[in-house]
């Protein structure tokens, strides 16, 4: 399949259509793949669902040798794997999970391969590189790049080793790719991997189709079946502990009657094995699960992405939100947060060491900006990331229905002072009592029916000391002590002396329905019903996930197009030839029939 010549970006064109079936790259595919074809190291940043793997699969189908692609998870690799073999690349896994490992090596040794996935942990090692001069190199492509950062959300040693190797292959040119990449981890990256300063194509980070809503948490599981009943298909919930994720797990299944599994480090390995491999081949279950689960995971047809409690930063929030709606169909992302969240994660910083500290607490203050702000969601998240988006997305929480900002400076300071003078280890209830001016026994025994604070709050102030005390402790201006106590910190004092103002955001009692709500698919239609129903029987017996036969955007094409011919069949986006040949006959078959 691989010819000697470097072509041209209009021989990339025709093996597009080709391979797969598409008549037109997206976003800045040509410039990626133009630049590889030319023998140039890039770093590609672009965003989940922008086709980062096409622009190395597309070129390794056009280059003299292999593409040795570099990946975190096995899992992510046996997913690309299954999806390039449904396109005829001659691709193979040199994992620790793989039985046919002497094969592989026999099969790059011949020239027989145009993608190796391998781990960096194998990668790095004197024995892979012996490998690799055994045969010609066409690529190195480096996925999740931002690993290789140490300013990165998700660091891992092993990538720093990756330059001794590439270096070792000074002609191969290197292809970096990550969706999650902030303006000093994209230098640190392209520094570590020996990328050029010209080397850079940022398409931005701009998830359109994805609708982004945080609110507080209440009562998870009433808010999270909400959330399903409104939102068919597949979905991912992400929860901070795997007590918490056994619970609702059961608990959700109950509520709503829908499948869903659980997924974290502390299940045996078959059980982790067995509820993935469940959810990657359905079409609406769901799987509760540890941030341990998701990036080996290329399923296109997440629906929702749902964070019970804040993840780690606004990078991390950003990949892991980025999970749904990779197929570009419309997709939800939702946190529901309390201000213990945030209490925990300054908790740990503590452990943090010092040469990290700083960066980690920005990355902290950021998310809590994300979290409180009134502003449009999605203009925050891209600003972080250096973009300058318009001031309004409509397809945000914020925006689809504007809430309300107000000062609570004096309140704020009424509570501070309250914390301040209970001698700063009382928790929010006990503190509620005080400044209500409850009768309670625990406040008369400790004397605090005496102190100054007693009974000033009242009225509708009352109902906003919660959320009053959410926000300084999303700010750090409130801190938890170790036994369960709010002490004062930040820029408490500060407030305390009136220099400076708080102000909260009031969300508003009801929420408009957005273009993110629903997918296109016509549902109902019989024809679309049928193609659903054949594809899934294929994948059954094909023993892959439905998405790997066809995509639902390339099921709606054939709908809509209705395609009387093999050849009608093959010009429908997403049916190249070596599915066109594996499939084309039966779909064609059913087309007809309706």
């Amino acid at each position: 399949m691989a010819s000697t010549a470097l072509p041209p970006l209009d021989a990339a064109q025709e093996h597009l259509k080709t391979v797969f079936g598409f008549n037109g790259f997206r976003g800045r595919q040509a410039e990626v793949i133009e630049r590889v074809l030319a023998g140039q190291s890039t770093l590609a940043v672009m965003p989940t669902g922008a086709g980062k793997s096409l622009t190395y699969q597309l070129p390794a189908t056009m280059l003299a040798g292999t593409c040795v692609v570099i990946s975190p998870l096995i899992a992510l690799m046996h997913d690309q794997l299954r999806s390039a073999r449904a396109n005829g690349i001659r691709a193979a896994t040199l994992t620790s999970a793989d039985a046919d490992w002497r094969e592989t090596q026999e099969a790059y040794r011949g020239g027989e391969l145009d993608l190796l996935y391998v781990a960096p942990e194998r990668a790095s090692q004197p024995a892979f590189r012996a490998l690799l001069s055994s045969s010609p190199v066409a690529l190195f492509a480096i996925d999740e790049a931002h690993c290789v950062s140490e300013w990165g959300h998700d660091f891992r040693p092993d990538y720093r080793m990756l330059r001794d190797l590439m270096d070792a292959f000074p002609q191969v040119p290197r292809l970096a790719l990550t969706a999650t990449a902030d303006r000093q981890t994209r230098a640190d990256v392209m520094a570590q991997l020996g990328i050029p300063d010209g080397g850079l194509v940022l398409a931005g980070f701009d998830r359109p189709n994805i609708r982004y809503a945080i609110r507080h948490r209440d009562n998870p599981v009433r808010q999270l079946a909400a959330l399903m009943a409104d939102q068919p298909g597949a979905g991912i919930v992400y929860a901070p502990t795997r007590r918490k994720v056994e619970e609702l797990a059961a608990k959700l299944g109950a509520a709503t009657g829908r499948e869903v599994l659980p997924y974290h480090a502390g299940l045996d390995a078959e059980t982790r094995a067995a509820n993935q491999a469940a959810f990657v081949a359905s079409e609406d279950m769901v799987i509760v699960a540890t941030v341990a689960f998701g990036m080996g995971i290329d399923k296109p047809d997440v629906r929702f992405v749902a964070h019970v409690g804040v993840p780690k930063s606004i990078e991390a929030y950003y990949q892991e939100t980025g999970r749904a709606g990779r197929d570009g169909d419309p997709a939800r992302a939702t946190m529901f947060w309390g201000a213990g969240d945030f209490a925990t994660a300054r908790q740990r910083l503590a452990e943090v060491d010092d040469a990290r500290r700083g960066a980690e607490i920005v990355r902290l203050n950021a998310l809590a900006g994300l979290v409180e702000t009134a502003e449009c969601r999605r203009a925050v998240l891209l600003r972080h990331f250096g973009e300058e988006p318009p001031a309004e997305c409509g397809n945000c929480d914020n925006c689809l229905e504007k809430p309300g900002v107000t000062d609570v400076t004096e309140l704020a300071r009424k509570l501070l002072s309250a914390v301040y003078r209970t001698g700063q280890s009382f928790g929010m209830g006990h503190l509620q009592k005080v400044l209500t001016g409850s009768e309670d026994e625990r406040v008369r025994r400790r004397g605090h029916d005496r102190l100054s604070v007693f009974g000033i709050v009242e009225g509708e102030d009352a109902r906003l000391l919660q959320p009053v005390a959410r926000a300084l402790q999303a700010r750090g201006d409130l801190v938890a002590t170790e036994h369960g106590g709010l002490a004062l910190s930040g820029s408490a004092r500060a407030i305390l002396k009136g220099e400076r103002d708080v102000e909260i955001v009031v969300p508003p009692k009801r929420q408009k329905r957005g273009r993110g709500d629903t997918t296109p698919n016509p549902v109902g239609d019989p024809l679309f019903d049928a193609l659903r129903e054949l594809r899934r029987e294929l994948a059954v017996e094909g023993q892959v996930p439905p998405y790997v036969i066809f995509h639902d955007a390339t099921l709606r094409e054939m709908v809509s197009q209705r395609p009387a011919t093999l050849a009608e069949l093959g010009r429908v986006p997403g049916v190249g030839a070596k599915k066109l040949e594996a499939y084309g006959e039966q779909f064609l078959h059913k087309i007809q029939r309706h």
